[in-house]
């Protein structure tokens, strides 16, 4: 899975990145190249679980993050280099676009002050006219080549669809595909296809108070649009990366802040993409594995290995707050809550599962 990190300049997108992926990146680079990284998922219960087996190794899951040079207003026609950005990340799964409230005079908003639905409109733009810049270039294409037009013909109807709501400042997640058409459009990676999570960057205060400049209009905006909003303030949690445990726990205490900026953002790119996590464990290893939420015992068993797919015969299963609950595998077996499934079971958020299988 694999995420990119959007935003104005200045907006503090790079210090997000830091934070999500432990990243070292200078933040006043004002760097002209995307930067990607792997981010491992906090997961309090891979920890429980990883305190119960003390295996050789623990894996959480992990999401692959792409900062992307901040973008400007023109960015689609090329302005600050923007459209080469643009194109270099159209394959990436969702967005996260980080939008600024904090105020720093030593690092002035670039649009002169704080507006959160300027700056998120201003970015919406530009996605939004790439996407439109793709479509015509195809739909012209198709229409100026007559071998184009004898085999790429059925596209023009999608395309015309998708150039009508555009043009409307529409974004292409809001219409309908027959399944052909989505599969047509999907090679296309649109932006405004894209599942987006905002990410407000705070100060301190603003945090604790739950309030921003322009609050109230931007969050019935994003509420009426469904987009979810995820709140941190990523230069306070950089400074509490470098505390110790105890201090770190007393200094967000002071603050209110109740759980890790990267525990909120990857909650909100699980559920945005659908996304569940299941476990398997041992002494070898603890692992949590990521699959689309109403995957089969089976196709789950492919994220694991395609052999275990291929000769499926049953799942053993039992629900995470099961075995915390009882407190060990054996007790939840003595218990009888340890179930065999086979190859309809639908897989739940936090089931722990072992693969019988035969190939």
């Amino acid at each position: 899975m694999k995420i990119g990190i959007i935003g104005l300049p200045m907006v503090g997108k790079t210090t997000l990145f830091n934070l999500l992926t432990n990243s070292n990146l200078n933040t006043h680079s004002g760097k002209i190249k995307t930067t990607s990284a792997i981010g491992l998922i906090p997961d309090e219960r891979i920890d429980y679980l990883s305190s119960l087996y003390n295996p050789k190794k623990t894996t959480y899951a992990r999401i692959e993050f792409v900062d992307i040079p901040a973008l400007v207003k023109g960015a689609s026609k090329g302005e600050g280099s923007g459209n080469s950005f643009l194109n270099q990340v159209r394959n990436v799964d969702a967005l996260i676009h980080v939008i600024r409230t904090f105020n720093n005079p030593a690092m002035p908003h670039v649009e002169g002050e704080i507006n959160p639905l300027r700056d998120f409109e201003t970015i919406n733009d530009e996605l939004l006219f790439s996407d439109l810049a793709v479509v015509e270039k195809r739909i012209e294409n198709i229409k100026s080549n007559k071998k184009a037009m004898k085999h790429h013909s059925h596209e023009l109807p999608v395309l015309e669809k998708c150039r009508e709501i555009l043009e409307k400042e529409g974004n292409i997640a809001q219409l309908k595909f027959t399944p052909e058409e989505e599969s047509l459009v999907r090679g296309y990676a649109f932006f405004t296809q894209k599942p987006l999570i905002v990410v407000l960057n705070m100060d301190d205060q603003q945090l604790k108070d739950d309030n921003y400049p322009g609050k109230e209009e931007f969050e019935n905006s994003m509420a009426e649009k469904e987009i979810p909003i995820v709140k941190v303030s990523a230069a306070i949690e950089a400074e509490i990366n470098q505390l110790d445990e105890e201090d770190r726990l007393l200094f967000m205490e002071e603050l209110g802040i109740t759980e890790p900026g990267i525990n909120k953002i990857a909650r909100a790119t699980y559920k945005r993409l659908g996304l569940i996590s299941f476990f398997t464990v041992g002494k070898d290893e603890v692992r949590a594995w990521t699959v689309k939420k109403g995957v089969t015992a089976p196709k789950a068993a492919r994220a694991i290995h395609t052999d275990i797919e291929r000769g499926f015969i049953r799942a053993e299963v039992v629900a995470y707050d099961t075995l915390r609950k009882h407190g060990s595998m054996k007790a939840c077996k003595e218990a009888g809550l340890v179930r065999l499934e086979g190859k309809d079971y639908i897989v739940q958020d936090g089931d722990i599962i072992s693969f019988r299988f035969n190939v």
